[in-house]
């Protein structure tokens, strides 16, 4: 009978034993991840002591450290910085909620949703009462239950109304990308709720009327060369798509409308061999700062592009061979981004076009402005290398070896290298320039 239990007794003992087990190691990784926040805020605790000599400021004593720990756990500095950040916020603005993490009675889920909608409560006592209420909730609740009622919590006890942080909310609007997998990328607004509903409804409208009309137009015609199978999503992208990269903005445009003028700006690198293979398995292209690209799109980019600079590339191991243009000054640099093509600290994915040039033996030490001695460092990185015990060597090749301030060894190599190439390589593999 459906009513009946769907299991022996025996196999719900087991069921009931299992369930048990699955809580309890449950509870004792929350408390190991309490424990490992416990120590990041510590470190934190340390940078905040600046114990390196060479050290000026506490900001990059806190960035010493955190690069230290990141080297060691292979992820991003900053990374690592913020989770320090929230680790000194959790112990020293909610310690309720820290000794809940600790005995392992909520998540780390639960604890990131308590710090994010209580940190803007503007006093201790404020956070103390956000605490009483919100922690027997979060210790019955999921986080995304929690959510809601932890949001609602912090609005009520606020000191500053509404009205007031939204109207500095507004000065924060933005709009940023952020990088997903298969060569796509979100584009992500922010603003004021009644504007970005606005704008989605119109898409929506927009979109239901496309889908109307070509619907009207395919019943029309004996072939189906008007169907639209797209979904209301699909054409809400391509007609914002549309509107933000081909039309001009009336309420901003300047008096010459200059605005109507411009375009947008991309570097991609694109294997020779994918310009001309039509073949849907030809290889991928690079989007600087993105990753990879679909070849179609790759060879749209180039086809419209006014000029572009050539990479010759090894197809084998993907060494850098040779550039256009050679001018000693600019094909170094030229190279140097084409060899690095991001920031050269560990972990760093900052573009190489945004970095800076750096000598790895100071030039006012006697370091040669060669290839051999350059390499590209974000603003961060660059500052972290001249301001704390952090030290580099080339190795050669490209490879970069850093040292930490506790002397772990950390080995950075340009990314697609598999082989040595020297700056003199790619001078012999470049034509002699023909005679005027």
């Amino acid at each position: 009978m459906a009513t009946e239990a769907m299991t022996s007794p025996e196999l719900n003992a087991l069921l009931d034993d299992l369930v048990g087990t699955i809580a309890s190691v449950d509870q004792t990784i929350n408390q190991l991840v309490a424990v490992k926040t416990a120590m990041l805020a510590t470190a934190a605790r340390i940078a905040d002591d600046e114990p390196f000599d060479s050290v000026d400021s506490r900001e990059l004593a806190h960035r010493a450290v955190a690069a230290e720990i990141a080297a060691v756990l292979r992820i991003s500095d900053r990374v690592v910085e913020g989770q320090m950040g929230d680790a000194a916020l959790l112990a020293t603005d909610f310690p309720q909620t820290a000794a809940a993490f600790g005995q392992g009675l909520i998540s780390q889920a639960h604890v990131r949703i308590i710090l994010a909608a209580g940190a803007a409560l503007e006093t201790a006592e404020r956070r103390s009462a956000y605490e009483r209420e919100v922690l027997p909730r979060a210790e019955g609740e999921s986080p995304n239950r929690l959510r809601p009622f932890a949001k609602q919590t912090a609005e009520r006890l606020r000191a500053v109304s509404f009205t007031e942080r939204h109207r500095e909310a507004r000065e924060r609007r933005a709009v940023w990308t952020r990088e997903c997998d298969d060569g796509m990328t979100e584009l992500v607004q922010y603003g004021p709720s009644a504007i970005i509903h606005a704008e989605h409804d119109r898409l929506t409208q927009m979109a239901r009327t496309v889908k109307q009309e070509n619907a009207r137009l395919a019943g029309s015609v004996a072939e189906d060369d008007f169907t639209d199978e797209r979904t209301l999503n699909q054409l809400r992208f391509d007609l914002l798509a549309d509107l933000v990269l081909t039309g001009t903005p009336t309420g901003h445009s300047t008096e010459d409308g200059l605005l109507g003028e411009i375009t947008a700006h991309i570097d991609v690198t694109v294997p020779v061999l994918t310009l001309t293979d039509a073949d849907d398995h030809a290889a991928a292209a690079h989007l600087e700062g993105v990753g990879p690209i679909d070849p179609a799109t790759a060879r749209i980019l180039t086809g419209n592009a006014p000029g572009f600079d050539r990479v010759l590339t090894d197809p084998v191991t993907g060494s850098v061979l040779a550039v256009d243009r050679y001018r000693p000054s600019a094909e170094m640099r030229r190279y140097l981004r084409a060899r690095d093509r991001r920031c050269r600290f560990p972990g760093c994915r900052m573009l190489a076009r945004l970095c800076d040039g750096d000598h790895t033996i100071d030039y006012a030490l006697g370091g040669a402005t060669e290839v051999g001695n350059l390499s590209d460092l974000c603003r961060r990185h660059h500052v972290t290398k001249h301001c704390t015990p952090w030290k580099v060597r080339q190795l050669g090749g490209g490879s970069l070896e850093w040292t930490s301030p506790t002397g772990r060894i950390h080995v950075d190599r340009p990314p697609g290298m598999a082989t040595s190439v020297t700056f003199d390589d790619v001078q012999e593999r470049i034509p002699e320039p023909a005679p005027f």
